[in-house]
């Protein structure tokens, strides 16, 4: 993340033992040099206030502190519950912050360094089954305008897996709708090019006339509310909340259960880890590796199918 230092400047580590913890210029670097989303910083930001906290409490100098010290936190968050998937998090931004001060010559060493979370079992994604996401599109209707915008936005996300923050960030300009292209900016500001369906794009062509009737003020986002400003994240989730209910549903309905769903009925379809790695914009292929857990049922199909000795019936 941040390149350390060739050598320790000696002056910096004294005035750091009576300086208070450079958390802000941290967490600036991660903003404006990283590039990460402003949820991701906030969360960094309350992670190391509620370790700094910690460390107020047990009379303990942020720039003087082991490795003990790091396991001790961890281990009292542990203990009051915290599990294992919010401890590796909290972990990542005590260890991050110290690997940017290391780099910066106010501290010898990173106490975080090799520092372990408690192992949590992770949990699958839950997906959409094809059917059901057929069902609610084709239970969409009249076509009145919110519900053409409503059904443009469920078929794009399905369509190219996005994020929520990618989902409302789309951009006319992003959009070949005759090539079915679409041009989004992912974490840490990567861009990536993805296919968009022929439904999404006929749905989003139904859903363009209506947006210019509802527009009531000049802005670049394909996506708009029911007063013509550019529509957020927390209205789309409250929004597509309120429709799994109307609709019958059985379970919420969100962008990141659609981008689950894309992820696992393409690798099911596919078996191509790598494609979907690179569609999904995940930096680390393990990150795409828990979608690899498909029903047995799938899994007897392609084997039957596939293998030349699983004996199959003969017709």
């Amino acid at each position: 993340m941040f390149s350390p230092p060739l050598q320790l400047n000696n002056n910096k580590t004294m005035h750091s033992v009576n300086r208070q913890p450079p958390s802000d210029d941290f967490l600036n670097v991660l903003r404006q040099e990283k590039n990460y989303s402003v949820h991701t910083v906030s969360a960094y930001g309350r992670d190391l206030k509620r370790f700094f906290a910690y460390l107020r409490k047990n009379n303990k100098v942020w720039s003087s502190i082991c490795s003990q010290t790091v396991r001790d936190y961890v281990s009292q968050r542990f203990f009051a519950g915290i599990n294992g998937r919010s401890l590796q998090r909290e972990l990542s931004s005590v260890r991050g912050f110290y690997h940017y001060c290391r780099a910066q010559g106010f501290i010898a060493h990173n106490p975080a360094h090799g520092v372990r979370a408690p192992r949590y079992q992770k949990r699958l994604p839950t997906t959409l089954s094809i059917e059901q996401i057929a069902g609610l599109l084709q239970q969409l209707g009249p076509p009145q305008p919110l519900l053409l915008r409503d059904a443009a936005m469920i078929e794009l996300a399905y369509s190219s897996g996005l994020r929520l923050s990618e989902l409302v960030s789309v951009r006319l300009d992003d959009l070949n709708l005759e090539l079915g292209q679409l041009r989004v900016l992912g974490k840490g500001a990567k861009q990536r090019d993805l296919p968009v369906g022929r439904l999404a794009c006929q749905a989003i062509q139904r859903w363009l006339p209506a947006r210019e009737k509802l527009m009531r003020e000049q802005h670049p986002f394909l996506f708009i509310g029911r007063h013509g400003g550019a529509i957020g994240a927390r209205a789309i989730q409250l929004r597509w909340r309120q429709l799994a209910r109307h609709y019958g549903l059985s379970q919420d309905l969100h962008p990141h259960v659609l981008r689950h769903s894309f992820a696992t009925h393409l690798l099911e379809s596919s078996g191509d880890l790598r494609a979907v790695q690179e569609l999904l914009g995940h930096a680390d292929i393990s990150t795409t590796q828990v979608y690899t857990h498909l029903d047995f049922q799938h899994l007897a199909k392609v084997y039957d199918r596939s293998h030349p000795r699983a004996g199959r019936k003969s017709d």
